[in-house]
């Protein structure tokens, strides 16, 4: 009897009952983007932010690292490694920049291997997951569907990096080249990976309605930035909070959710009223 009550507590535990959404929160370094580039914030400074403000974590962009693209020595990041520990914070995303939209093959190999690089420094900080795009500019000479095709080749090369290094290649939909839900998801499904993930931006959907089009992205979400504009038919108004607290709890979502500022004023503020209006609105949903 006692046994079958030890059984019953086992299986209690390994398989728990959890109906609701959960989260925790970053922020993401392009917040500080001026900041960082002219020294006056470090990434020391953002975690010191974070950690004060009540989050879980940081998001630390692989472009405000001296010497990006190349790859920072471990000692460099070790030590933000250990500053994290530290202040009880996850080091949860890294990112960097990529262009697959261009016809230049030589080019887009080059990002490929500065992507396998990258996912090497997001493996030794602990994150979990690494941001890239698709890109932009120009592709004269060649249709859409051209250029999706090689851009799902590529995609899936850096998937296969990805499961490599334990760390998932994210694409953040930019507002660059893919500019509908339907056609974000048609890459993932195109690249069918569980190592290519999506990161949702909800300050990158443009046309239409940006509640609908998060909504239909919500599902597929490995990791949320949540952005003090959403743009509705191209026109920017205030991220109603209410709404995106309803769509991450409909769809069960439990991960990270970071904040990003791109308006002018003190980001720390912006980010620190983003931070407590989503919790109100979290809470009461």
């Amino acid at each position: 009897m006692a046994l079958g009550a030890q059984h019953i507590v086992a299986n209690t535990f390994i398989n728990p009952v959890q109906k609701s959404s959960r989260v925790q929160y970053s922020v993401n370094a392009f917040t500080f983007n001026e900041q960082l580039k002219n020294g006056e914030m470090s990434f020391f400074d953002m975690m010191d932010f974070a950690s004060n403000l009540g989050l879980n974590a940081v998001d630390l962009t692989g472009y405000y690292f001296s010497g990006y693209p190349n790859i920072p020595d471990n000692k460099t990041l070790f030590a933000l490694k250990k500053k994290a520990l530290e202040l009880g914070l996850n080091i949860s995303w890294t990112g960097v920049r990529n262009n697959f939209v261009s016809p230049d093959t030589a080019a887009r190999n080059a990002d490929i291997t500065m992507i396998k690089d990258w996912l090497q420094v997001s493996s030794k900080l602990g994150a979990s997951i690494m941001r890239i795009f698709a890109g932009k500019g120009a592709y004269k000479g060649y249709t859409k569907d051209q250029v999706k095709t090689w851009m799902v080749a590529d995609f899936k090369t850096c998937a296969k990096y990805a499961e490599d290094t334990g760390v998932i290649a994210a694409m953040q939909h930019h507002n660059d080249f893919l500019y509908h839900a339907d056609e974000v998801i048609d890459i993932l499904k195109r690249v069918d990976s569980e190592w290519f993930g999506l990161v949702l931006d909800t300050g990158s959907l443009r046309q239409g309605d940006p509640y609908a089009e998060i909504k239909k992205l919500a599902p597929y979400a490995n990791y949320w930035f949540i952005k003090e504009l959403v743009y509705v038919n191209g026109v920017p108004e205030p991220v109603n909070m209410t709404k995106i607290a309803s769509i991450l709890k409909e769809v069960n979502y439990k991960g990270y959710i970071s904040f990003e500022s791109l308006t002018e004023g003190d980001p720390k503020e912006i980010v620190s009223t983003m931070f407590q209006d989503f919790k109100t609105a979290y809470q009461s949903n």
